[in-house]
């Protein structure tokens, strides 16, 4: 997507139908979500919706590292250096869009972003454009039924509704194995589309018990790929799972799958799809995230293009990597329904001959939105709003979560581990998902579940020595910047609350952390106990309250929040790194 194309996307003016004249639009210009097909294929892309049935706040991250290969390159460039590299302008709506510039006052004045509602509705407007149903798919890569308050009590079946009332024709999964197994298969069994992952098969043990499974020749859990026709042209869709699932996850709800990224596998299967399928174009749905999707491009010779998902990242132009055997067009679609990817394809002679790749940011207050999709939300939600819709606090602060090492709302949570649970430390994942609150705004249970709520919630106080608490920062610096993305898991560092400490991404394995202190300023001995507060192990089930209970207990006794001070690390050797600005 050339810069001309980006800009006639976002130009001013009205759509009749789908972009009404709304008074809550301060800008002059406005998106332009009538897009013509170019093509006789239409691929519509999202991706790690994370549950949010509604529009949302969502402030993209100012800290986003690369190192070695990596650096410099997308998605690893934030603020000014994103536009600069994406050739955006300034203090406009993609900017707002795509990084965390002025983010306060911009998103006051275009509003919110995403909810399914508003998705549909300009998801059926594309696919109208390019000829309807038959003549267009729609991609679902991932994290949708987790993240939501909803979401966690109906165990994904409110997200299975709706992503079937939205038309989702194919889809993979990484938060989705975070339910029991058995609720993974009832969950699919209700999708109207197909659940996709080449890199899930049945353990040994499994297969021998006779364990439920697509193929019980080749393991696999789920169907590896589907072939789709447009026009005559054939298009093969593989589904590409979170790979390290089993370690980033508990194993304990999923206890007869193997994961893994399966290069060779996919190597094999993408061999055979071409000689069996004669497909014009292989297209990998992929929640593998932005880094090891570039590197597996790399690798793996005959995907004509990679959809990726799981790291989050809104990539506005797609990066295309050079193989042995070609090249392979790699993006990736954001979050939280912030986005939706349009790729049409020119397919012919069972060919590519073509491609058109734009990002699509949703401003839902330029949308109408969707009647029947508002029913089933409002249907979904209320029975829930009482609790949902609970006042705890005022924040005074922006609280968000996206970001290397720490977010003013995983610093609130941090502080509240701290206070109810009398520790002088805390540890608070580093997940990517979660909504924005702004400043003024007040801090809701909705809120609250919208950061925590994860089928395994439970908080933990218990002592700790000082090197247990340096192995745990550097196991997670190591998933975070090792030199090679295979060894990536895609999430962020450990958050901390109470503590501070020197961070080296360019050492090595062992050495990126050191100076650890106190927030008193005294140093932490090695060999000495500290009482450390933290929630969601990954292991074993913790003993205490689930994390939301402990949230909202802090914030209704505090009534107001101001984050002043932030537990991120002093970073070593990342002088003028384009992917942090402080």
């Amino acid at each position: 997507m050339n810069r001309r194309e980006f800009n006639r996307l976002l130009a001013a003016g009205a759509i009749a139908g789908i972009l009404p004249k709304t008074s809550l639009a301060l800008s002059s210009v406005e998106p332009n979500y009538d897009i013509p097909a170019k093509g006789n294929a239409r691929l519509l892309h999202i991706t790690d919706c994370h549950a949010q049935l509604k529009p949302i706040y969502f402030r993209e991250p100012n800290v986003n590292i690369g190192l070695h290969a990596a650096l410099g390159r997308t998605p690893h460039v934030v603020g000014e250096a994103f536009l600069k590299k994406n050739k955006l302008s300034k203090n406009s709506i993609e900017a707002h869009a795509f990084t965390y510039l002025n983010f306060n006052s911009a998103a006051k004045e275009y509003g919110k972003v995403g909810g399914f509602s508003y998705l549909s509705t300009l998801i059926k407007s594309l696919r109208s454009a390019a000829g309807g149903n038959e003549k267009s798919i729609l991609l679902d890569g991932g994290d949708t039924w987790q993240g939501s308050a909803t979401a966690y009590w109906s165990r994904g079946k409110d997200m299975v509704q709706a992503a079937n009332l939205l038309g989702v024709d194919v889809m993979t999964g990484h938060w989705e194995f975070t339910y029991k197994d058995e609720e993974v298969f009832s969950n699919i069994n209700d999708f109207n589309g197909e659940f996709l992952a080449q890199n899930i098969k049945l353990t040994e043990d499994a297969l021998f018990e006779g364990k439920q499974a697509y193929d019980e020749d080749t393991g696999h859990v789920f169907k590896p790929y589907t072939i789709k026709e447009f026009n005559g042209q054939r298009v093969a869709i593989i589904g590409q799972a979170f790979p390290y699932t089993p370690v980033a996850n508990p194993k304990r709800f999923i206890p007869d799958w193997s994961f893994g990224i399966q290069n060779q596998d996919l190597q094999e299967l993408i061999d055979e799809i071409k000689e069996n399928e004669k497909p014009a174009a292989i297209v990998l749905l992929s929640h593998n995230g932005m880094d090891v999707d570039l590197k597996l491009a790399s690798v793996v010779t005959g995907i004509n293009f990679i959809l990726g998902g799981h790291t989050h990242d809104g990539v506005p132009v797609p990066v295309t990597v050079n193989n042995s055997a070609g090249e392979t067009v790699v993006t990736n679609a954001g979050s939280n329904g912030k986005f939706v990817g349009v790729l049409d394809l020119n397919l012919k002679s069972n060919k590519v001959k073509g491609y058109e790749y734009r990002l699509l940011p949703v401003f839902s207050n330029f949308i109408k939105p969707d009647a029947e999709m508002s029913a089933l939300i409002n249907k979904i939600r209320k029975p829930h709003l009482n609790t949902l819709n609970e006042e705890l606090a005022i924040t005074e602060s922006l609280l968000y979560r996206r970001g290397n090492f720490n977010g003013t709302f995983d610093q609130l949570i941090c502080n509240a581990l701290r206070h109810e649970l009398n520790a002088e430390i805390s540890l608070s994942p580093g997940f990517r998902w979660g909504t924005t609150v702004l400043p003024g705004q007040a801090i809701t249970f909705e809120h609250v579940m919208d950061q925590t709520c994860i089928t395994y919630p439970e908080t933990y106080a218990r002592d700790m020595l000082g090197n247990e608490i340096k192995a745990i920062l550097e196991d997670v610096a190591d998933n975070l910047f090792h030199p090679d993305p295979f060894y990536q898991q895609g999430g962020d560092m450990v958050r901390v609350g109470g503590m501070n400490y020197v961070c080296d991404p360019m050492a090595s394995f062992g050495n990126r952390i050191s100076n650890m202190t106190l927030d008193n300023g005294k140093s932490i001995v090695a060999n000495k106990h500290y009482k450390v507060a933290g929630w969601a192990t990954v292991g074993s089930k913790a003993p205490g309250k689930p994390i939301w209970e402990v949230v909202s207990s802090y914030l209704r006794n505090q009534k107001t929040i101001n984050i002043t001070n932030i537990n991120s690390p002093k970073l070593k050797n990342i002088k003028n790194n384009p992917g942090i600005v402080l």
